[in-house]
């Protein structure tokens, strides 16, 4: 992965998400080309620490999160996720 940020808040101001990705997916892109921002995956960290009953399912989680949203960095949709049991 080139030009990603992965960054933590506390939470999402609108939805409850575990995770976001804002960018545009490597299928739909031909370039950046001199200065672009990075994308940028967010962790939502109140959210993750909610689904989570114990320290090893906060690590499960945020390792099921984190594919998700790398997954959406290279063009897969949740369709094909939950297809797939990533949902």
């Amino acid at each position: 992965m080139d030009n990603v940020a992965v960054v933590v808040e506390d939470a999402h101001p609108e939805d409850d998400l575990l995770g976001l990705y804002e960018g545009v997916p490597l299928t739909e892109r031909s370039d950046y080309g001199g200065l672009a921002m990075p994308d940028r995956i967010t962790l939502y960290r109140v959210a993750l620490c909610e689904v989570a009953g114990t320290t090893q399912d906060l690590i499960a989680e945020i390792g099921v999160t984190v594919v998700h949203e790398v997954a959406h960095h290279f063009g897969i949709d949740d369709d094909a996720l939950e297809a797939w049991g990533w949902g």
